[in-house]
């Protein structure tokens, strides 16, 4: 009774360290938020399909086929069920191991072979039937450990693939945002073109009254060609664009297409809440958290290797030279006992192995710290972009009010010959700058709205809510 109380005992030790989760540095509030966000405690972005906060039908699609396409998902998924499948591997040794052996064999001895003595049969069967159990006492906690590290390994792709879909959900979202803006952006140069075309045609109604000189013609064949050309070159961008989407989906960029169209998108409030909370959502952070208590766990192993491993073993069976007495009491054989094995000298191996272990730990935990802490600094970066970002898109759209009227007094002024067309040309050049800049500040806002949902871990839910259960 007294040993087995001491087995009971050493089975629940362990060698791993305590866990200790470096500190990192979590501010009470976001520096960068502002008054801009608009949320209530009772906001909440869908974890599971937050893009749907910019009102685009077109968009879930494009994101639900990403989740049914993408080869990086599905590796990301393979990498995930191989983890898994490595911790049901580790757990399997908490159970015994069972073996069966069958032969039966016909054997030839060699003439010379060393104490051969008179009478020795050359010739013989062996036939064999029987079995052995055998069961690794985890005195020292190598086994719990390897399996505490497998699980943390298998959490922590786990977390690389919501980081993953998250990732490339929010990829997807800032491209489709680029490509309605560079639609955007065309249909401002066409209108722009056409503006020019007409104003080149009253330069030439003009030059043809000998009004003005040929000089303004040529000023107005200048602008609408650098209107067009432009046209080209947002063309091209788009282009690039709609085939990285196609790519995203895991489809043939030749095969792939989404028609232009003037797609206004809005700005969606946003609530950050407090940084404290980022390290619970972030699934990058997850998983640097997890590998972290993997290489802990490793600790415990390495340092095991200093102890004896304790087998508890049996074998038995029949053992016969012939059929008909094989399968009786006096051919039958067992043993019994347990085995001990301790490694008395390794030249340093196993002080090297825990040493490598503690410095993997080290990494770990670093590596950890800094995922942490790169996400706060984006979520900085996000909050403070879609800040500054919004008042310079108001400010903005008052120079381009400004730019408008400009052109509409310059064109009258020109066509009454009160004001020359360089005057007209500079002011469609302001206006058409001024237009662009708008869409440019308005699209970087969007964009910046993306990443701030990325950076904070995607959609989530207030505390006592359930989560949204995915769509298939």
């Amino acid at each position: 009774m007294a040993a087995a109380h001491v087995l009971a005992v050493l089975a629940g030790c362990s060698l791993a360290p305590a866990l200790v989760v470096p500190p990192i540095p979590a501010a009470t509030s976001y520096k960068e938020s502002g008054s801009w966000v608009a949320a209530q405690p009772a906001d909440r972005l869908p974890r599971d399909r937050w893009w749907r906060l910019y009102g685009s039908a077109e968009l879930d699609e494009l994101e639900r086929r990403l989740a049914e396409g993408n080869p990086t998902l599905a590796a990301a998924l393979a990498h995930y069920a191989a983890a898994q499948a490595l911790r049901d591997q580790a757990r399997a040794g908490f159970y015994p191991n069972l073996a069966l052996d069958a032969s039966v064999t016909r054997q030839r001895d060699s003439a010379h072979q060393p104490l051969l003595g008179p009478g020795v049969p050359r010739y013989y069967d062996d036939n064999l039937l029987g079995g052995a159990v055998s069961y690794e006492l985890d005195l020292w906690g190598r086994i719990r450990n390897e399996v505490a590290a497998s699980a943390a390994n298998a959490a922590a792709a786990q977390a690389d693939l919501e980081n993953a879909r998250l990732s490339l959900a929010a990829q997807l979202a800032d491209d489709y945002v680029q490509l309605r803006s560079l639609d955007r952006q065309s249909a401002i140069l066409e209108d722009t073109a056409s503006a020019y075309d007409r104003a080149l045609n009253l330069t030439r109604q003009l030059h043809d009254g000998g009004i003005v000189a040929g000089l303004d013609v040529s000023q107005a064949q200048t602008q609408l060609a650098s209107a067009r050309a432009q046209l080209d070159g947002i063309r091209a961008q788009r282009a690039l664009v709609e085939h990285a989407i196609g790519a995203s989906l895991g489809v043939s960029a030749s095969t792939f297409a989404v028609a232009p169209a003037i797609v206004i998108l809005p700005v969606p409030p946003i609530p950050v809440g407090v940084p404290s909370t980022l390290l619970e959502r972030r699934p990058d952070v997850a998983a640097a958290q997890r590998r972290m208590m993997a290489a802990n766990a490793a600790i415990g192993v390495a340092r095991a290797a200093y102890f004896p491993t304790l087998n508890l073993g049996a074998s038995g069976g029949f053992q016969s030279s012939g059929f008909t007495n094989w399968l009786t009491a006096p051919s039958r054989y067992w043993a019994v006992g347990p085995q001990a094995l301790l490694t008395a000298f390794d030249g340093g191996l196993r002080r090297a192995q825990v040493a490598q272990a503690r410095a993997e730990f080290d990494a770990a935990a670093a590596d950890y710290r800094a995922v942490a802490v790169a996400a706060f600094s984006q979520v900085e970066d996000g909050l403070a972009q879609l800040h500054h970002y919004g008042d310079a898109l108001g400010q903005e759209e008052q120079a381009v009010a400004a730019a408008r009227r400009s052109v509409e007094l310059s064109t009258a002024l020109y066509a009454q010959g009160a004001a020359d067309y360089l005057t007209v040309v500079s002011s469609q050049a302001a206006y058409l700058q001024a237009q662009l800049q708008a869409l440019a500040l308005e699209t970087a806002r969007l964009r910046a709205s993306v990443a701030l949902i990325r950076a904070l871990g995607g959609g989530w839910v207030a505390a006592g809510e359930p989560r949204e259960a995915p769509e298939s």
